[in-house]
């Protein structure tokens, strides 16, 4: 599939300014200047990110009620459950405000709740809230989720039941009647950053709490590997308090992490220093397929586990889940291929919509991942759960899949999402009508050049350019993450050297030449690419710098993005 290629702009004045003032490479200047590091304070901030440069708590709405309420439960010695979503965030996020809380109150009093992702769905349950009304609590903490429980919050305070909500999704019209709500998207919120996952919010009411209560931050700073993990999980832009918070948590986490996140580094055989993409495509998956495959509490109860070998007991299981998950996700997904691939109106479509009654509820969003990344374009992938039909949808950089949903919603029992993720459920019998119209809604809104996928590219350089002290800086730029990517450049007019050839079929070794410098790479399922090398032309290559061990000996070698013929 062809893609668009973007190179993107700097102020050429702002980075000579920077150049000038940091003494490092013009190229990166630009990069930086691009990200809105365009002073040496900026960038002395962005290269060294100091816990101190966190928000006072205290800022955010609702704050201030939200710590006198649990003061007021401590003191009544109140019950205190503390409720999160079974995805990542929400179950780091209840590890870390339960053990807070035990630490400073009596553990006998607190209990925390993941809602079963079947038996309950999303969010704030009434299972839940019966359960805290059965059992005496009388306070709530919700996390990661409760901004869009407006009714369920209601019917808890008829039970006596007060609720304190942090949350990082965008909140309706109506916000629920909690004694809090700590989210810095409200409207009315002055928070100065307003990009925090959802166990960063519970985090600023920690040290909220440790505030008000005079403790030291070694008692919560000692939680920044969960939240690290939180922040890479959920994928919230890598800036601000998050990129301060991801910085120290990742240190944490290659230093002295929980013995939970040690016990899953262990079974997944990394020995060497973890990054963020390895706790993206490493941890976060194992923590996810609790709840995908069956109950989500088993990863908060290895979050909070003290004991290395009952840690080990409950990451094993994660462990098992995780490849239960695989297996399902790729017979699903060469199933969805095989039945798109051999059907003329399906492959034409501007829409993917695909469904089967045995496929397994706890991937199919996945699935729809991985089929938005093959054909690029909206995905709807559904199945059978009881009597309806239910699934997952994702979008294409650019298009607002909610609303393209939302339009179908005379086809819909019930749906709920955002921008780029949604998930829905219909009565079986309706999934051809909202397939139709769906395509119909998409075909009629979406900008063609949406549906070709774009590359960004942060910098034109040459090869001369390519060495240690810039790959030195480029490390320093980490952790990456949405809106501070990891730079990709582009190079023009290389050459091939002769030496370059398709490996397993299915990638190219590139090794290549430019102003007289030869570099090496690798390009991952580029193989149908490579008659553009062969043609023994100029063309023009998309990468990013990484390092290459081999025989104890390390270089640095190019990750290819993408190659076309040169056009001068």
């Amino acid at each position: 599939m062809e893609k668009r290629w973007n190179l993107l702009q700097a102020d050429n004045a702002k980075a000579i300014a920077l150049h000038q003032s940091l003494k490092i490479s013009k190229t990166l200047c630009k990069i930086l200047v691009q990200r809105g590091i365009d002073d040496f304070d900026k960038a002395k901030s962005y290269f060294r990110p100091s816990l101190g440069q966190l928000h006072d708590p205290f800022l955010m709405k609702d704050m201030h009620k939200a710590v006198e309420r649990v003061k007021k439960a401590f003191v009544k010695k109140e019950k205190i459950l503390v409720f999160g979503d079974y995805d990542v965030d929400g179950t780091t996020a209840v590890a870390t405000m339960y053990q807070f809380i035990c630490k400073i109150y009596d553990p006998a009093n607190v209990e925390f709740y993941i809602p079963h992702r079947y038996r309950e769905g999303y969010g704030v349950s009434k299972m839940g809230i019966d359960y805290a009304a059965e059992n005496n609590f009388t306070l709530i903490i919700s996390l990661d989720c409760g901004i869009k429980s407006a009714d369920l919050i209601a019917y808890a305070t008829t039970l006596g039941i007060d609720f304190i909500v942090c949350d990082h999704h965008l909140p309706d019209k109506e916000l629920p009647k909690a004694v809090a709500i700590l989210n810095p998207k409200q409207a009315d919120c002055n928070y100065p950053y307003k990009e925090l996952c959802g166990c960063g919010v519970g985090f600023k009411l920690i040290t909220a709490l440790a505030q008000q209560y005079s403790i030291d931050e070694e008692n919560y700073f000692c939680y920044l590997d969960l939240l690290a993990v939180a922040i890479a999980a959920d994928i919230v832009p890598m800036t601000g308090e998050n990129r301060i918070l991801a910085y120290h948590g990742l240190a944490q986490i290659n230093q002295q992490p929980c013995e939970g996140i040690k016990a899953l580094i262990q079974l997944a055989g990394i020995e060497k220093k973890l990054s963020i993409t390895n706790v993206v495509f490493v941890i976060a998956p194992r923590v996810n397929a609790a709840g995908r495959m069956d109950d989500a509490k088993k990863a908060v109860q290895l979050f909070i586990e003290k004991d290395p070998i009952k840690a080990l007991d409950y990451a094993e299981i994660l462990h098992s889940d995780n490849s239960d998950r695989k297996e399902a996700d790729s017979s699903i997904t060469e199933e969805a291929l095989k039945l798109i691939d051999t059907d003329e109106i399906l492959i034409n479509k501007k829409t993917t919509v695909v469904y089967k009654e045995h496929w397994h509820k706890g991937v199919v969003g996945i699935v729809a991942s991985r089929l938005t990344e093959k054909y690029y374009r909206p995905t709807v992938v559904l199945t059978r759960s009881g009597d309806i039909a239910a699934g997952s949808a994702r979008s294409v950089v650019g298009y607002n899949l909610y609303e393209a949903i939302h339009a179908c919603k005379e086809h819909l029992l019930g749906y709920g999402g955002h921008f780029a993720a949604a998930g829905l459920s219909l009565l079986p019998e309706n999934v051809e009508a909202f397939s139709k119209q769906f395509e119909e809604i998409v075909s009629s809104t979406i900008d063609p050049n949406l549906l070709i996928p774009e590359i960004i590219i942060d910098a034109e350089t040459s090869f001369e350019e390519i060495n240690a002290p810039l790959y030195n800086i480029i490390c320093q730029m980490e952790p990456f993450g949405p809106d501070n990517m990891r730079p990709v450049f582009l190079a023009k007019n290389v050459t091939d050297t002769g030496y370059s050839k398709i490996v397993k079929e299915l990638h190219v070794r590139f090794v290549v030449k430019n102003h007289n410098k030869t570099l090496t790479g690798i390009g991952f399922n580029m193989a149908d690419k490579f008659h553009i090398v062969e043609q023994q032309k100029p063309f023009d290559i998309v990468f990013t710098i990484d390092e290459n061990e081999w025989n104890g000996e390390t270089t640095l070698q190019m990750k290819v993005i993408d190659i076309r013929p040169s056009k001068n």
